[in-house]
């Protein structure tokens, strides 16, 4: 007979799964009505929960759009890369590991993301921060695998070049969603890869 599942667990699935409503119904308000429109509290109230709640998850109606799990999604996945495998290389295979287990729907969801934070002026200083976040989380990544300092101003460009390159491969992405969007970042990477030659 199997073990229940631990509490720790369902606790952090069913956290999941509200963060996910949450989002999932803030993105659907923003497309309808624009994002300056949407109110915390309709949101609250599309998702079926209290606006203490929604605030309990996103500090903020901006941290809606801008904040994701997918730098720590992108950690996890780089430390599954066999040790002695190129940082680059490593990298590409943690963002196609990634792309691989998204559903349409997740796609959708970067898309409406990507679009809102290029339109929307009050989400720029939010995506900025975001970006910051996943800039010190590369590093940090890259700092464990190499023995480095995280504060090395080698390992701080190389992790800004990771996440500089994927920026303009998301945007074009997000202008025409008919392209391949895991294509568009791993040529980009590849480009980094190759010393970004023109």
């Amino acid at each position: 007979m199997s073990s229940p599942p631990r509490a720790e667990g369902l606790r952090e699935r069913k956290k999941a799964k509200t963060r996910g409503a949450i989002q999932e119904h803030a993105l659907l308000l923003f497309v309808r009505q624009g994002y300056e429109a949407t109110t915390v509290e309709q949101i609250a109230e599309a998702a079926e929960v209290s606006p203490s709640t929604f605030f309990r998850y996103f500090p903020a109606k901006e941290d809606v759009v801008t904040r994701d799990e997918y730098g720590s999604l992108l950690a996890a996945l780089f430390r599954e890369v066999p040790p002695g495998t190129p940082l680059i290389d490593a990298f590409r295979q943690a963002v196609r590991t990634a792309f691989d287990g998204f559903a349409p729907a997740e796609f959708e969801k970067v898309s409406i993301r990507a679009r809102l934070v290029l339109s929307v002026p009050a989400l720029h200083a939010g995506q900025f921060r975001s970006a910051v976040g996943t800039h010190g989380t590369i590093c940090a990544e890259v700092a464990s695998r190499t023995g480095r300092d995280a504060g090395d101003p080698a390992v701080q460009t190389f992790a800004a070049a990771v996440v500089g390159v994927m920026i303009p491969a998301i945007v074009r992405w997000a202008g025409d969603p008919s392209q391949n969007l895991p294509e568009l970042v791993d040529t980009a990477l590849a480009r980094l890869a190759a010393g970004l030659p023109l």
